[in-house]
């Protein structure tokens, strides 16, 4: 009989104070269904969570949401972290940061911010993004940073419309006076899955972005740290979502839901706990949603007895569930999984030659698809 597993303190907590933003990237890993301004936790609920998580041994809080500036209590969110000595990174797409919302950021405290770009193109970084003139407050955004030496990461995710420039995004980074670059190539559930067909790159161009980005790596050694997610569905092995499920890090929706991952409300038949009921500290421990997939007991083969399994864990739970209908599949980027082909078949699909059509991500419910 398998030992249930040690539970370690939690490192990390991404807090996504809002699902509001002004842009709607086709790639977004918020849920389908976004929460609504008025389920929104209050600001006495999150500075409880904050201090919950301080006690339950996080050292890092990613303020993110949506666009979490459009909160209008982030200012005191974020001197309520910093008073507690936590690290705070504010995650933004930079659009509606003004000038005085900045400076009264780093006055709080405000560790880091990881900025996103969609492109080191304008034209190209706008379409992607939905909203005209976001690209041009990047730079804004980046300059302001600069000026007072605060750490910038800035983050691109790639897929077909800006694969040719993934090693130019690098360049454009550098540029921005970032200390940190994280090429990320599209994760295809939530959002990204309805526009699979539309963001999933050819295998030629995935080869062509995969080197490029690596051979910058010497190029910028010492003026710049680049971390590259390669793609799934062209990789040998999966990745170890999460660095496994509830072994260091978790989400906190906008209305107080406690996640294992961005996705995990994908998997039917989870019990996810709320704030409103439980402690952080209980949830992390005892949450039936967390407990689901921690160790290695709950595997199936081939993972059960692969020598990989505590190295990726046996990949993503949502990703397994997405392409395969069973959560506790072998996640089908595996070679070994029974699934692989239907990967590979999918990846290496002709893409159509017309430019890709976007179903943005927006706060108004979908219709159900056709």
């Amino acid at each position: 009989m398998n030992a249930p597993p040690t539970i370690p303190a939690p490192a990390g907590m991404l807090a996504e104070l809002t699902h509001r933003c002004p842009l709607g990237c086709p790639y977004c890993s918020n849920p389908l269904e976004l929460e609504r301004a008025s389920e929104e936790l209050d600001t006495q609920t999150w500075k409880r969570l904050f201090s919950e998580a301080a006690e339950a041994g996080v050292l890092q809080v990613h303020l993110s949401g949506g666009e979490p500036c459009s909160r209008r209590d982030i200012v005191e969110l974020t001197e309520h972290c910093a008073k507690l000595g936590l690290y705070t990174n504010l995650i933004t797409s930079g659009v509606g940061l003004t000038r005085a919302l900045f400076d009264a950021l780093a006055a709080a405290g405000l560790d880091h911010i990881q900025l996103s770009i969609q492109d080191a193109e304008a034209e190209s970084a706008d379409r992607i993004a939905g909203y005209d003139g976001a690209f041009a407050k990047k730079i804004e955004i980046a300059k302001w940073i600069g000026e007072i030496g605060m750490p910038l990461t800035v983050n691109a995710v790639i897929h077909r419309a800006n694969a040719a420039r993934a090693g130019a995004m690098v360049v454009f980074a550098v540029k921005l006076g970032a200390r940190r670059v994280e090429i990320a190539h599209t994760q295809y559930y939530g959002w990204g899955l309805r526009n699979r067909d539309a963001l999933m790159p050819t295998r030629a161009q995935i080869e062509a972005a995969v080197a490029e980005v690596e051979s910058l790596r010497e190029t910028y050694k010492g003026v710049i740290v680049i971390d590259h997610v390669v793609p799934d569905y062209h990789a040998r092995y999966p990745k170890p979502c999460m660095n496994g499920w509830g072994r260091r890090t978790f989400n906190v929706t906008p209305s107080g839901k406690v996640l294992p991952c961005h996705a995990a409300e994908t998997i039917p038949g989870l019990d996810f706990w709320s704030v409103k009921d439980h402690t952080l500290g209980d949830i992390w421990r005892d949450s039936p949603a967390f407990n689901a997939f921690r160790g290695v007991a709950w595997m199936k083969e081939p993972c059960a007895t692969c020598p990989r399994k505590e190295i990726d864990f046996g990949g993503c739970r949502c990703q397994a569930l997405a392409l395969t209908g069973d959560a506790r599949a072998t996640d089908p980027i595996c070679y070994l999984s029974p699934h692989h082909a239907e990967v590979v078949a999918i990846a290496t699909a002709e893409p159509p030659a017309e430019a890709p059509h976007y179903l943005y991500r927006r706060m108004k419910p979908l219709k159900a698809p056709v």
